[in-house]
């Protein structure tokens, strides 16, 4: 199972195991991940799974698609270049060690 780590605002860093064809989203809300709250349940209509992805994995991750993009707009924190919703990423084996910023807020 592939490997995620996502840091925390305050830089503690929170590494979990997801199972291939699971979301980011879905491995940080099954782990119980401190800043990710995924209201919508996965349906990208809330970006409240907002995070930032490290500069080492961006071109690994498919590009975001229109409605990803879209959702980027109204997210809570900064959108930066390396912004993604988490429920869009599907995880795959060569992603094992994908690290991820939580921003500061989601709402």
């Amino acid at each position: 199972m592939p490997r995620i780590v996502f840091i925390q605002p305050d830089g503690q860093q929170v590494e979990v195991t997801a199972s291939v064809g699971t979301s980011v989203m879905q491995a940080a809300v099954h782990n119980n991940v401190r800043g990710i709250d995924a209201d919508c349940g996965g349906c990208c209509s809330c970006a409240t799974c907002h995070i930032y992805v490290e500069d080492a994995f961006v071109a690994r991750l498919p590009a975001p698609d229109g409605m990803e993009d879209e959702m980027l707009t109204g997210t809570a924190a900064e959108r930066l270049p390396t912004s993604r919703l988490g429920c869009q990423i599907s995880i795959t084996d060569d992603m094992d060690g994908l690290t991820v910023r939580v921003p500061d807020r989601q709402v």
